[in-house]
């Protein structure tokens, strides 16, 4: 994109979009495998010499002594840090002002909205974000952008704000699979992408939570499935084994639980600057009896075991990546609910915009792989995004 075309895509839109937080405007590139890739960087990650604020008054003034590790990683292979962009309150359910570029007035998802919303309006070629329950796939699903949530501890979370230390992945959205696939490669220090699979078999999966989707999300992964069909690739159905019921409720237990560890003290500090949704989820984790959050953690080890039965007929799944399309309004950032039981056993996931409404908002799936088949999964998406409806600004 180059930082000129960046910076004048943002002077014209982001006075409607506010996606970022911070900028600098005069950030220097360098060489290397992303020279002059233009980043985001979600506002719960430290970058030297700008505010880290987790979308909080309250750490207005908390300026980063030095680059996290993963933004040390893409400044080292040339990349451009621009700013910060704007996360829920956080990296909770508190909504920041960002709006969805596709279209105003719906929520772009969250916790990290502001780095979907500006890579999917042409403002970056790639922004930082994280997931705890399901914060990188359903904006990046709401935004029709790719949003990247690689296996559990595969990017460094040194300089990124704890909040659930079980769950917090570090994760990207890209422009394009090309972007995605070289940020992958620097911040995991990857090996060279494999070859994409053929024949490639595809799990169709519907999720415990199938009854949630929408009418339109369950006619767009039927669609999906029959172009796939039709491409010549093998599509199955796979049911997920029984306790995968459970860990969708097991992942929020777990999740408010360690968040009330990790930020227990904030909400003591400041009640008076705090939302009413994080005093709620803080007070609420707190009250979790040690034994319901070791049931939880246990069941979470159960399915991830079990992934191997998952995946015995299929070589990825695709999922439904949200509900629906982004709602309307601002206050809510969407319901997590097709992203839990993924963050929860640590698989791959790839969000990417499958059809589009008329009205232009997206109808998100996922592809989900085998934990550490993160390069793999990149490059079968290939051959999954060939049949989807990526938009580039």
């Amino acid at each position: 994109m180059g930082l000129e075309q960046s910076l004048a895509r943002i002077d014209a839109r982001d006075a409607d979009v506010h996606g970022w937080c911070h900028l600098d405007r005069g950030a220097p590139g360098g060489n290397g495998a992303l020279a002059g890739v233009v980043v985001g960087v979600k506002d719960v990650i430290d970058v030297s010499g700008m505010p880290t604020t987790h979308g909080s008054p309250i750490f207005a003034n908390n300026i980063a002594a030095r680059d996290a590790e993963a933004v040390a990683r893409l400044r080292a292979a040339g990349a451009v840090i621009l700013g910060k962009t704007v996360t829920a309150e956080f990296a909770t359910y508190h909504a920041g002002p960002t709006v969805n570029p596709r279209k105003p007035g719906h929520t772009p998802g969250g916790s990290s909205s502001g780095s979907a919303a500006v890579v999917a309006d042409g403002q970056a070629d790639l922004a930082l974000g994280t997931q705890t329950a399901g914060s990188i796939i359903r904006p990046g699903c709401f935004c029709g952008v790719l949003g990247f949530k690689p296996s559990f501890g595969r990017y460094p979370l040194g300089g990124v704000l704890e909040t659930a230390p079980n769950l917090d992945t570090l994760g990207v959205f890209a422009r394009n699979l090309a972007l995605l696939d070289a940020a992958d490669a620097v911040l995991a220090d990857g090996p060279t992408r494999p070859a994409t699979r053929r024949p490639l078999r595809v799990g169709l999966c519907r999720s415990p939570d199938w009854a949630e989707a929408s009418s339109e999300m369950q006619e767009a992964l039927a669609t999906y499935a029959e172009r796939l069909r039709a491409a010549g690739i093998t599509v199955v159905g796979v049911e997920l084994p029984e306790p995968f019921a459970r860990l969708g409720a097991a992942q929020a237990l777990i999740h408010r639980y360690e968040a009330a560890l990790a930020l227990g003290a904030i909400r003591r500090d400041y009640p008076d600057q705090v939302s009413a949704a994080f005093r709620a989820m803080i007070d609420e984790g707190a009250s979790e009896s040690d034994g319901d959050y070791q049931a939880a953690r246990a069941l979470q080890d159960q399915c991830r075991a079990l992934l191997d039965a998952v995946f015995a007929t299929a070589d990825l799944l695709v999922a439904p990546g949200a509900p629906g399309v982004a709602p309307v309004g601002l206050e809510s950032t969407g319901n997590p609910v097709f992203q839990r039981i993924w963050t929860a056993v640590g698989t791959p996931c790839l969000g990417f915009p499958a059809l589009w409404r008329d009205d232009g908002l997206p109808l998100g799936l996922q592809a989900i792989a085998r934990p550490g088949e993160d390069r793999q999964l990149l490059a079968d998406a290939a051959t999954l995004l060939a049949h989807a409806e990526l938009k580039e600004v």
